[in-house]
């Protein structure tokens, strides 16, 4: 069992002096981005750890991947997306990932091609598309504009 950071560690004693019960709805609001930040990193060390051990298992790398991108670690989320369209090249939904992971990373003709291929597989929801902020970057693209008509 590996032991906490000791940033980690000062995040959550620090956290804790400034609480007391009961846990009133503002101080929930105010403790909130702190504990998903903790979560998020828990989660990460946990799933390379497992990555560690089994490389390509694709369910602890699809859940590596969004721990990544939540946390705004784009590049690895990247790596990750790209392992997965290597391991499952006619899964359109792994395709739309790798198109958002290139959209956050502000490669808009990979994250277009990318979102091309997911279409060409399957990919045909088109109210997540268009509300997805990983896509912000594109959505000024008339090649976007087209997919989303294309889908439509």
């Amino acid at each position: 069992m590996s032991v906490p950071s000791p940033v980690a560690t000062r995040t959550v004693l620090a956290l804790a002096a400034s609480v007391t019960a009961p846990f009133d709805e503002p101080t929930l609001e105010r403790l909130e981005p702190t504990l998903r930040t903790i979560g998020l990193d828990f989660e990460i060390a946990f799933y390379e750890l497992v990555r560690r051990r089994e490389p390509d298992h694709e369910p602890t790398l699809e859940a590596l991947g969004h721990a990544y991108t939540q946390r705004g670690r784009h590049e690895l989320g990247l790596e990750v997306d790209r392992r997965l369209a290597e391991l499952r090249p006619d899964d359109a939904v792994v395709h739309y990932n790798l198109a958002c992971s290139y959209s956050l990373l502000d490669d808009k003709d990979l994250a277009i091609a990318s979102l091309e291929r997911a279409i060409e597989l399957g990919y045909d929801d088109l109210d997540h598309l268009e509300k997805d902020k990983d896509l912000d970057a594109l959505r000024g693209d008339r090649r976007f504009q087209a997919l989303v008509k294309k889908i439509g």
